[in-house]
């Protein structure tokens, strides 16, 4: 079967358990990324085969049971939602995380940073756009080596949260949601993160840390946020994504 650059594809060998967009092709090895994961991948391209129709509805479905489940009452208060800085390795993530919070009307920031950078740069747009909310996600993924776990990203996912700590160390006046697939949620939370993946090192949805920050930023200030809820919002769940119990970022007002 011929593949082009663009296409969409599965692996045989993974059950097809991943929709994949081809990058680059090279003799017999295919280099992937996740569609909808954050997932970069390689592969045999006899292991390879096209996805004729993939469908994730996961951004509209988001979305809806956001909106459904928040059901402001624009008669009579009026609501400001914390302020998001959401810093990127993956452009193509970026721009599609920057549209879900635009279609929930939340102020938010996008950056594109690479990974091993952000920890020299977070401050800087810190300072620059002053959010409630900071996001710090990309591409991540777990290596086992003689009984022993590497990991690609979560080191410099590790020291971008200690820098922006300290810039803010109160984890209710900055709320961090750090982390992308397979990453060492443990050590995340430790550093100072509020949300963080991945508590069984699945590979999460790129929504999901959009997804958590619209939900605390959508959260009421004067209380504390569902915790259980805002997991069970996200693809896949208390694998994917844990964190800790922390007010919201909204302000509450009257009148209209």
């Amino acid at each position: 079967m011929l593949f082009n650059i663009g296409d969409l594809v599965t692996r045989k060998s993974h059950n097809n358990d991943v929709v994949f967009e081809i990058l680059k092709i090279e003799d017999r090895v295919v280099y992937l990324k996740g569609k909808d994961i954050r997932l970069y991948a390689d592969s045999d391209i006899e292991d390879l085969v096209i996805v004729t129709e993939d469908v994730d509805h996961t951004d509209d479905d988001s979305i809806t049971r956001m909106k459904e489940k928040i059901m402001l009452d624009r008669s009579e208060y009026f609501y400001l939602p914390g302020k998001v800085l959401h810093i990127d390795g993956d452009d193509e993530y970026l721009e599609r995380c920057m549209k879900f919070y635009n279609d929930l009307k939340i102020m938010a920031f996008g950056v594109k940073i690479r990974e091993q950078d952000v920890a020299y740069e977070v401050v800087d747009y810190l300072n620059k756009y002053k959010p409630n909310i900071l996001v710090i996600t990309g591409h991540d993924a777990m290596y086992g080596r003689d009984g022993e776990k590497t990991y690609k990203n979560s080191d410099n996912f590790i020291k971008a949260i200690q820098e922006a700590r300290k810039y803010e160390e109160n984890q209710e006046r900055l709320i961090i949601i750090a982390g992308a697939c397979q990453s060492n949620y443990e050590e995340l939370i430790k550093s100072g993160a509020n949300f963080a993946s991945s508590p069984k090192r699945v590979n999460i949805h790129a929504l999901d840390p959009a997804i958590v920050a619209s939900s605390v930023a959508l959260s009421d200030r004067s209380a504390p946020i569902d915790l259980l809820d805002i997991i069970e919002r996200t693809k896949y769940k208390e694998e994917g994504v844990g964190g800790i119990i922390t007010n919201g970022t909204m302000y509450k007002g009257y009148p209209r």
